[in-house]
């Protein structure tokens, strides 16, 4: 029982490594859920002991599916009795009386906690690590040491064989040249791929907390090839990866000078009065943002836009609202508000821990106490490739989005001089959003089809944030959800409930959505740019991508 009362009063604001301080109150509990559970766990732990004694208990959670756990019978009750610890804490956290905000902390908190507390973290429990050392004569030991010791030279667990893989050489290849480039961005064109291309040019915004060639792994799972092989002429902003020269620089200069500045390069480059654009991620806030900014100014250079993964409403935020508060927010401003850089490693490291055994203790276990490489994944290589951001940036991201939610209070904020109105945006729309998302969740995404006023179609692909986006349709993978009545209720489950499931990819649905808005047919340019003035500098994917954080 002395457990239950220790709970109570647990600082259970520490978060894991890399994670910010979570600032909880005292947890309280209706005495009749406190009592029940503590008279579950008596009854369950009282019936593994007893099991105990006649067989291994089964264990049914991946961590321990390897024969060496159930044939070590002390290795196989300590991790019995971590799972019973595991379930009651967790039902304690949920039986815990608060808002939602504080619930969600003590169940994140939890989480964390008995995610790092898994015997099968430490050699002295694990019973597969200690076997593997026995069979390999200690080799498994030596490789997870050496192993460990090269990920502490280069900064970062390694999830995949890293050795593998180049960026330029087999990711981010499609061909194509730089053909404009300042202090923020590079501007990349593409080889067209086909003899005509549609008048309006299309460019596409990534998030700039990563590098851009998450849309352009792989010949087979590139978007940006696919959307060349369709006929447009494709360009993409390569972000800098931030040094210590852009410690000041803040999120109005990257809506001026990366997001309008690309738009204005492209029409500049293209001839094309209007053009199409998307934005993924942060980087479709950005657009969005720079787009009202343009609004405001009487233009619009844009004809129709895609926003994949994106928040523009930032009312559901999903786990990451636990880390967003005031005293968060304020720290965060005092530290780099006004010069700083947040270094790319410590926001990795914050998304890692949202996926806590998958992202970070599956590569502990696997890396360091059993020897083991990660077998080659592009997919992994580019979350692993870091990006920096300038300190004003992320502080006023901060406040103005997860804290404050301003950009959808028309008048609010004002970026780059001008006041922000969402409802000045009446272009038409694709809005995408995956449903197991766990960074931007598919409330979050569908949220947007209440902001905007204009002609909207919102798709919902299955999987996560990334696995959902990169889903070619020759792959056969996964299924998407739409409706066609044009009815968006405000409840994103509502929406479900209306829509059609269709196996395999939504991309050439999206194709077709931006075919109809991209114009006639004209015969592909036959160089990158436009002489003089935007001659080719370097190939794609040109030394902004490669720089590391």
């Amino acid at each position: 029982m002395k457990a239950f009362q220790q709970f109570q009063n647990l600082d259970l604001g520490a978060g894991a490594a890399g994670l910010p301080q979570l600032d909880l109150p005292k947890l309280s509990f209706a005495p009749d859920k406190l009592m029940q559970l503590q008279q579950d766990y008596v009854k369950e732990a009282t019936e593994l002991w007893n099991q105990s004694l006649q067989s291994n208990p089964k264990l049914k959670d991946r961590r321990f599916k390897d024969e060496a756990w159930s044939h070590n019978p002390l290795a196989a009750f300590s991790a019995a009795v971590y799972l019973l610890n595991a379930r009651t804490l967790m039902a304690m956290a949920e039986a815990v009386e608060g808002d939602a905000k504080t619930k969600n902390r003590v169940r994140f908190a939890v989480e964390q906690w008995m995610a790092a507390a898994a015997p099968s973290n430490f050699l002295a429990f694990n019973a597969e690590a200690q076997q593997k050392a026995i069979d390999t004569h200690g080799a498994s030991l030596a490789k997870g040491v050496a192993n460990m010791l090269q990920d502490m030279k280069q900064g970062h667990m390694s999830m995949t064989d890293e050795s593998l893989f180049e960026v330029g050489k087999n990711v981010a290849t499609t061909e194509g040249a730089v053909v404009f480039e300042n202090e923020f961005f590079q501007l990349i064109e593409y080889k067209p791929l086909t003899a005509k291309v549609y008048e309006k040019p299309f460019l596409l915004v990534p998030p700039c907390i990563n590098k851009f060639y998450i849309l352009d792994l792989q010949p087979d799972n590139s978007f940006i090839r696919y959307a060349t092989s369709q006929g447009h002429r494709t360009f993409v902003v390569s972000w800098r990866n931030p040094d210590a020269s852009m410690q000041t620089r803040t999120w109005d200069d990257y809506i001026e000078h990366a997001a309008i500045e690309a738009i204005h390069r492209v029409q500049d480059i293209t001839g094309a009065k209007q053009i199409n654009a998307l934005g993924f991620c942060v980087g479709g806030t950005i657009l969005t943002t720079a787009l009202a900014v343009l609004a405001a100014r009487g233009e619009k250079p844009v004809s129709a836009v895609t926003l994949l993964t994106t928040l523009i409403d930032f009312t559901d935020t999903g786990i990451l609202d636990v880390f967003i508060d005031e005293n968060m927010v304020k720290f965060r401003e005092m530290q780099m508000g006004q010069g700083g850089m947040l270094k790319g490693q410590d926001l990795a490291s914050t998304f890692s821990f949202l996926r806590p055994n998958d992202l970070v203790w599956n590569y502990v276990v696997g890396n360091y106490l059993k020897g083991e490489t990660p077998p080659p994944f592009d997919l992994l290589y580019w979350n692993s490739d870091s990006t920096n951001l300038p300190g004003p940036f992320y502080a006023w991201y901060l406040r103005n989005t997860y804290l404050e939610n301003n950009l959808i209070k028309p008048g609010k904020t004002t970026v780059c001089g001008q006041k922000i109105d969402l409802r000045k945006l009446d272009m038409p729309f694709y809005l995408y959003g995956s449903r197991e998302d766990h960074i931007v969740p598919i409330g979050g995404a569908y949220a947007t089809t209440q902001v905007l006023p204009g002609k909207k179609r919102f798709m919902m692909g299955a999987s996560g944030h990334i696995a959902g986006v990169i889903n070619p349709p020759a792959a056969g993978k996964r299924s998407h959800w739409v409706r066609n009545d044009g009815k968006f209720p405000e409840d994103v489950n509502d929406w479900i409930a209306g829509a059609k499931e269709t196996p395999g990819s939504w991309w050439q649905d999206w194709a077709d959505w931006l075919k109809s808005h991209a114009g006639k047919q004209v015969a592909a340019p036959q160089a990158y740019g436009r002489a003089p003035a935007y001659k080719p500098s370097e190939p794609a994917p040109g030394r902004y991508v490669k720089a590391k954080a």
